[in-house]
Parts: C-alpha cells; sequence; structure tokens
C-alpha cells in the first residue's frame, strides 16, 4: 500500500509517501510545498492544489493520511487552514483516493506509544522507524511522514475503517 501523509497549512505543507508491506514502511519521497506570505492567498490555494496533483500523478498513493484539524485561538488562521486544507484533499477526491484523518494524540500514541510526547519525540521516533540519517526539514514533512506511519500502522488494525472520510 502507497501512503501519502499529509500535514496541512498554507505558508507550508508538508508530505510524506510510504510504502508499506506487512510490517516494514519505504520512503519513496517526501518534502514541502511552501508558498511566500507575499504572494495573495488565492494563488497560494492553487499552489498548493497544483503541486499536490503532481505528487499524486508521480506516486499514485492508495491512499491519504492527513492530520485533523482543530480549531486555534486566532479565527483568521484557522480559516485560511482550512480553506488550505481543502484544496489539499480534493485532488484525491476527484481522483477517487481514500482520505483517512488522525488527531496529534492518534500520531502521537502510534509513532511513539506516548499521548504526551514533544513534536520533536514524534519527529525522531519517525526517523528512527524510517531509518531516516537526519529527521526531515522543515518540521511540516517530518510531520507528515508521522501522519504516514500512523495509517500505515492503524490500517493494520480493526480501526482503519473508522478514520476515512471519504471513498
Amino acid at each position: 500500500m502507497v501512503i501519502l501523509g499529509i500535514d496541512p497549512g498554507y505558508a507550508i505543507v508538508g508530505f510524506g509517501v510510504l510504502e508499506t508491506v506487512k510490517n516494514d514502511f519505504r520512503v519513496l519521497g517526501f518534502g514541502a510545498i511552501t508558498t511566500d506570505a507575499d504572494t495573495p492567498f488565492e494563488e497560494r490555494l492553487k499552489i498548493i492544489y497544483d503541486d499536490v496533483s503532481e505528487i499524486i500523478n508521480i506516486y499514485k498513493p492508495d491512499c491519504i493520511a492527513i492530520e485533523k484539524l482543530f480549531f486555534n485561538t486566532n479565527q483568521k488562521t484557522v480559516i485560511n487552514v482550512a480553506q488550505a486544507r481543502g484544496v489539499t484533499i480534493l485532488p484525491a477526491v476527484q481522483s477517487g483516493i481514500p482520505i483517512y484523518e488522525y488527531t496529534p494524540l492518534q500520531v502521537k500514541v502510534s509513532v511513539t506509544g506516548f499521548g504526551r510526547a514533544d513534536k520533536k519525540q514524534v519527529q525522531e521516533m519517525a526517523r528512527r522507524t524510517l531509518s531516516l540519517k537526519e529527521v526531515p526539514k522543515p518540521d511540516d514533512t517530518a510531520d507528515a511522514l508521522a501522519i504516514a506511519i500512523t495509517h500505515g500502522r492503524t490500517a493494520r488494525s480493526l480501526s482503519f475503517y473508522s478514520n476515512q472520510i471519504s471513498k
């Protein structure tokens, strides 16, 4: 199974593509889509949409795993992130690729075994799990790989179907 993990945003969208075979992960690719703060917001959304579409065309994932959005105290930020998240998953929806969402707590527990792990612990365990020499940068990329790991592990459990948000 090929999983595209995504850490959504509008300045930086982290992505990581993993292939799972039984209990093993193989890294196919990872990186970040970045948009400049001086670029009009609508253009930033188009850049994200176009780049995610290209990533899907290159890697042909079987599913998408994305971090679940939580309300932030800054309403403008949460609205912009929600819009960016929408254009991030739209290419998957258009391609008929199932989308699964995970909370930060689910990712922490899956990757570290500890629900109160901090960001650095999650990133380091993702690095170790994937046998990478260093934690990928920017942080959003490492987070996307952790989300993909979470789905790979969750897909083997009975709770697999409860996280699906589209077909």
